[in-house]
């Protein structure tokens, strides 16, 4: 069975605190599946280097983004039972020990709850240069990144020694509520990048990459992917408007998700934070009500 997720609201002017609790908590009575969070912390007026999204340049929308892990931890609180995920975390805006105990922090508040933590290399060489991090070893950097992280989460003492981390033997708790540690989710799509899907991850999000074409990509990694671990899924994502103004309809998204239960797909995250007609508090409400045909295809 495919379930459902829905991008919370983190992206533009109109989010506020109310916005975010009454979303979330609206979206756990509708019967979602998930909540996800996206990562961006500033607007660089001058880009350097090609935006990720489907857009030219990136969206007016990032110029007010909700801190990821924040917003997670306030969902943790304000909901009791839906699940929350990274989708996705920027490993460039973020240093794996800290992130770690910030993630383990939040399963462990939430009882359980992190669903995924999605993690990728990211686009913006702006951001990277403001947390001192060279964008141009963003790829390398990431490997390391995991082999951190993953050694974070298992058994201490931890112990790391690389190029670009180095970790002194230690004690790092709280481990994460669940055991084992929560799934990593990639973001990737290059050839390096699924390259590095096949190997260190658990799941896949191939953005809003035709069907066939996922699953096709899916069934290469996994013919690649080491014999000791079990294989990838995707955890599809969904744009009720995309970076460059494609709109799907609610039908479009719900056939898109009968469509992924056919192939397997773990689930569907559907977004909504580039909707160009969302002003308001309601908007964000009678958007994320108007998706209940969605819930009811993955239902079959």
């Amino acid at each position: 069975m495919t379930n459902v997720g829905l991008v919370l609201p983190q992206l533009g002017n109109v989010i506020d605190m109310h916005v975010i609790k009454d979303v979330a908590q609206a979206a756990q009575d509708m019967g979602f599946a998930h909540l996800w969070v996206q990562d961006h912390f500033m607007y660089a007026l001058e880009q350097d280097g090609e935006y990720g999204g489907s857009a030219a340049a990136q969206p007016a929308v990032y110029q007010s983004v909700y801190a990821p892990l924040e917003v997670m931890s306030a969902v943790a609180a304000w909901t009791d039972t839906i699940g929350i995920g990274t989708s996705i975390l920027v490993a460039g805006n973020h240093w794996p020990v800290q992130l770690a105990n910030e993630l383990a922090t939040i399963d462990q508040l939430s009882q359980g709850r992190l669903a995924a933590v999605g993690l990728g290399v990211g686009w913006s060489h702006e951001e990277h240069r403001a947390v001192g991090v060279n964008p141009r070893t963003r790829g390398r950097r990431i490997d390391e990144f995991l082999e951190v992280l993953k050694k974070c989460w298992a058994d201490d003492p931890v112990e790391h020694h690389g190029d670009f981390f180095d970790v002194p033997r230690s004690i790092v708790r709280p481990k994460p509520f669940q055991n084992p540690r929560p799934r990593l989710m990639s973001g990737m799509w290059s050839e390096k990048g699924l390259r590095r899907t096949a190997l260190h991850y658990d799941l896949w999000n191939p953005g809003s990459m035709p069907i066939a074409q996922a699953a096709d990509t899916l069934a290469e990694m996994n013919a690649v992917r080491p014999a000791h671990l079990e294989p990838l899924n995707v955890i599809y994502r969904a744009a009720l408007q995309s970076t460059a103004g494609k709109v799907l309809t609610v039908e479009e998204i719900a056939e898109r998700t009968v469509a992924s239960a056919k192939e397997g797909f773990e689930a569907v995250i559907v977004e909504a934070n580039f909707c160009s007609d969302l002003t308001s508090r309601q908007d964000w409400l009678d958007k994320v009500a108007g998706l209940q045909p969605v819930l009811e295809a993955a239902a079959g």
